[in-house]
């Protein structure tokens, strides 16, 4: 990627994927999770807007057991990118928001990766 990946907790969407190492939000084509009104499809995304978290991280549900979390498209992208989100919200406990957002921005990782213990 030819742009530098930002640092900022901002563009950790709600699910825990890093969209400022996005290349469709690097190259200027996709306003990252937050941004995003036509995303009105993502149980995610809505279920933290109604309850005011910032990421499922704040829930008190264990992401492996919310149906939300864990519905049809949300498996699909897993699939597809290989994907761990649950790793994503564990790691985004374990060290905050915003040192998640260095980590991710450091190594140019939008995700961590299955099977991957970190990014």
């Amino acid at each position: 990627m030819n742009k530098e990946v930002k640092i900022d907790k901002e563009l950790i969407a709600y699910c825990g994927l890093y969209c400022g190492a996005c290349g469709k939000f690097i190259k200027g084509n996709c306003p990252g999770c937050r941004k995003n009104e036509k995303a009105k499809w993502c149980k995610i995304r809505t279920c933290c807007i109604n309850n005011n978290y910032h990421t499922c991280a704040e829930c008190q549900t264990n992401t492996h057991d919310c149906k939300k979390f864990n519905n049809f498209f949300s498996k699909l992208f897993a699939l597809i990118f290989k994907s761990d989100r649950d790793a994503c919200i564990r790691r985004i406990n374990d060290i905050g928001e915003l040192n998640y957002a260095k980590e991710m921005s450091d190594k140019g990782k939008m995700t961590i990766k299955k099977g991957s213990s970190k990014c």
